[in-house]
């Protein structure tokens, strides 16, 4: 195993609640991140250092691009579709009291794997659904109390998944239709080192993924084998997905909600230059 230390750069400093959900745009070259509770989608250009702000009207716990341009939503209430245009639409509107969407991904079919959470964190109370381009939705799991990460092998025959306390990355495999089966566990958070969050996976097959109250960024080989860490100076590490031209810089999300005296970087967006390898993600097919 390798720690690299703390070779870290800001790519933008801010004090978001929770950000979450990084994610790279080929198309325009930048990179898209959340401020789950306080409704915002970011985007950071690394080539100019612009940065955009947009509001919506609820709480947002992913955004990806759209083959067609435009972003695909996971709100409080359903997945919602922007338009190239700005203009909003529901695709699936179905609202549970209590309960808000959180992390969410695309698959290499262009179907959104959205999961959603209580407020309260309840156990069993948030699932896994599969939606394609025409509004349908299917359950994929519905025993989750709070979806997080979820990411795709190279060759698409695994996907890679956590529900955060169970402190647990498991693996699935694909099956020929794009769906899954045979859950197992890939790698277990050992005690006093947190609990996984967003992840992604590199052109290794590596996953590596965020630890919440762990202040770090992990990659396990296919086998399950820890061999690498990154250290960070905040407690509340979200996210990470590869991002930039040529995909080798690994970008952090970070959070300061729940914290008494957060750290100065905490809900900053982080990078790690050169951290890997990364993957290109597909745009939702919709």
């Amino acid at each position: 195993m390798t720690a690299t230390g703390t070779a870290f750069d800001v790519a933008v400093h801010a004090e978001a609640t929770l950000g979450e959900g990084p994610t790279w745009d080929p198309a325009t070259g930048r990179l898209l991140w959340l401020d789950i509770l306080n409704s915002r989608v970011h985007t950071y250009d690394p080539a100019t250092g612009r940065r955009t702000l947009r509001r919506t009207d609820q709480h947002v716990g992913a955004a990806k691009p759209r083959a067609g341009g435009g972003l695909v939503l996971n709100l409080r209430d359903g997945i919602g579709l922007l338009d190239p245009d700005d203009t909003f639409r529901w695709l699936h509107r179905e609202p549970v009291p209590g309960r808000r969407g959180n992390d969410a991904a695309v698959a290499p079919d262009g179907s959104l794997w959205a999961g959603t959470m209580r407020y309260d964190e309840a156990r069993g109370g948030g699932t896994l659904t599969r939606f394609t381009g025409d509004g349908t939705a299917e359950t994929v799991l519905d025993d989750v109390t709070v979806s997080n990460g979820t990411g795709w092998s190279p060759d698409g025959t695994l996907m890679y998944y956590a529900d955060t306390p169970t402190r647990r990355i498991d693996v699935f495999d694909v099956t020929a239709d794009g769906r899954v089966a045979g859950r197992r566990p890939l790698a277990v958070i050992e005690d006093g080192a947190g609990f996984p969050d967003g992840l992604c996976v590199d052109a290794d097959g590596c996953v590596w993924t965020a630890l919440w109250d762990g202040g770090a960024v992990r990659r396990y080989t296919p086998a399950g084998d820890l061999d690498r860490v990154i250290p960070l100076p905040v407690p509340r590490v979200t996210a990470c997905a590869f991002g930039g031209p040529d995909l080798t810089d690994l970008y952090v999300t970070t959070a300061r909600v729940g914290l008494p005296d957060p750290h100065s970087l905490a809900g900053s967006l982080l990078v790690v230059p050169g951290a890997g390898r990364g993957v290109a993600q597909p745009a939702f097919a919709g």
